[in-house]
């Protein structure tokens, strides 16, 4: 039964076709930026300070679409469920994404430098001073000085990838933090290489250094509502896995005919007036939505037949433990030889003064076979349905408010005469696939198979004709069907 607040939202995914479209545009426009690289400065690397800016600049911006492809196909595929996790042993999220990577930074601010070893100069471009938040009139630092605007923590980072590049020859690719002329902390990407001289030594030193900042937060942001959902769905599969073992535990079987425990009476020996039942729990279309609702048919000691349906609002665990109580309650009750009516009352009491509050609805029935008397009670619920000879009626209903709603309810009860070949039916209001579906409008449409049940042989033939007009639609909300045949 849905919560009176509950509006189930499907998350909006985006077109597929547009994410196609994405990934083949970031796809030709890293052919178009490999060859605008090929074009400027060759595949030889450059001599000129400013050619070789522009080359770093231009796998930089591979760099980004080779990220941003990245993302477009994880978009595509959607969200990473709890299989994509680390194993014990195996790098998480932040580990696998390696600081010097620059990929997918977004437009932050680039400048170049050169230290020249044989004659000490420095050369920084505007932007690398706007970068560090330094006047040039100060001068660029030198490769000994560099160190005092880094923080202290990334200190010996920057000086072994220097130590490399100058001793060694490799190549920088590398990220630190830095603490700008304003006292701000920045993290900086850093590409560089050695330019050697005739003899192989090192001349001097060049490099590009971009303010990458912006995305490292966003990848951390990333992260952690990565981290998040994935939380989020373990937490979900696992309230589902417990709403749906609950449920399992407490309802019937939900296919096939419901037998008591202890009776061994073929049916072609059953006794007239005895009860034929069968009954199916209907799902939502979405296995998250495991509701309150119930189905119940339980062989009282002094031979009666309780009868039951309803159904409570929310969903998982909450819902279903809710509904375990409730129907416990109700079995447990009905033993003692209450009435319908005050049943209901109890009921009502137990609901109002549970720690999880909530509404529900419920019929509640009480079936003689000696007499073929049927006593029952409802809580603001859809009335049984009583077929005969071809044609059905409603029930005309007592008086019941729902479960929950008021503290000191009282409920009325009603009692009908049945006759061999009777076939009473008792639903929960959530059976159209369609919530907005009124509940008369479904009453009608089930007064509608009063022909078919009238030559069907067996209470489980009944359910069957029901399952083909409401179960094969996907529905917003889960639902019950009981079926009770009067044997002839």
């Amino acid at each position: 039964m849905p919560s009176p607040l509950h509006t189930d939202r499907s998350a909006a995914q985006p077109p597929e076709q547009t994410v196609d479209a994405l990934i083949s545009l970031t796809r030709r426009l890293r052919g178009d930026i490999d060859a605008v690289r090929r074009g400027t400065v060759g595949e030889e690397l450059p001599t000129d300070p400013r050619a070789r800016w522009q080359r770093a600049l231009c796998e930089l911006a591979v760099h980004q679409l080779d990220d941003l492809g990245e993302h477009l196909d994880q978009l595509r595929e959607g969200p990473p469920d709890d299989g994509d996790a680390a194993r014990p042993g195996e790098p998480g999220p932040q580990a696998r994404t390696a600081p010097a990577d620059p990929a997918g930074a977004p437009l932050g601010r680039a400048g170049s430098a050169e230290w020249n070893l044989l004659t000490d100069d420095v050369t920084w471009s505007d932007d690398l001073f706007e970068l560090f938040g330094r006047r040039p009139e100060d001068g660029a630092p030198t490769l000994d000085e560099l160190p005092s605007w880094v923080l202290e923590e990334d200190t010996r980072l920057l000086t072994a990838m220097v130590t490399d590049c100058l001793v060694d020859g490799k190549p920088i690719d590398g990220e630190f933090r830095i603490v700008r002329g304003d006292g701000s902390l920045r993290t900086v990407h850093m590409m560089g290489e050695p330019v050697l001289d005739a003899d192989g030594a090192t001349a001097s030193m060049w490099a590009v250094l971009r303010d990458v900042s912006e995305l490292r937060r966003s990848r951390q942001a990333v992260h952690e509502t990565r981290d998040s959902l994935r939380h989020h769905q373990h937490a979900a599969r696992t309230e589902h896995r417990l709403a749906v073992e609950l449920q399992e535990a407490v309802l019937p079987p939900w296919r096939g005919s419901l037998r008591f425990p202890g009776s061994a009476v073929p049916e072609a020996e059953a006794a007239p007036g005895t009860l034929d039942l069968a009954a199916h729990y209907l799902p939502s279309a979405s296995s998250a939505l495991v509701g309150g609702d119930w189905f119940d048919a339980l062989q009282l000691p002094d031979g009666r037949t309780l009868l039951s349906v309803g159904g409570l609002t929310g969903h998982g665990v909450a819902a279903t433990s809710s509904m375990a109580m409730l129907l416990g309650a109700l079995r447990g009750m009905a033993i003692t030889g209450a009435e319908p009516g005050p049943l209901m009352g109890w009921l009502n009491h137990l609901l109002d003064a549970s720690a999880q509050p909530a509404l529900g609805s419920a019929v509640c029935c009480r079936y003689d076979p000696t007499t073929m008397t049927l006593g029952w009670s409802q809580a603001g619920h859809p009335a049984p349905l009583l077929f005969r000879e071809g044609s059905g009626i409603a029930l005309r209903p007592p008086e019941g408010m729902l479960l929950g709603a008021v503290p000191d309810a009282s409920y009325a009860q009603a009692e009908e005469r049945l006759e061999p070949g009777d076939v009473l039916v008792l639903h929960t209001d959530g059976l159209s696939p369609r919530s907005t579906e009124p509940t008369d409008s479904i009453a009608e449409r089930l007064l509608g198979f009063a022909p078919r049940f009238a030559v069907a042989r067996s209470a489980q033939e009944c359910v069957r004709a029901v399952l083909e007009e409401f179960g094969g639609k996907e529905r917003e909300d889960d639902a019950c069907v009981l079926i009770a045949r009067i044997r002839r």
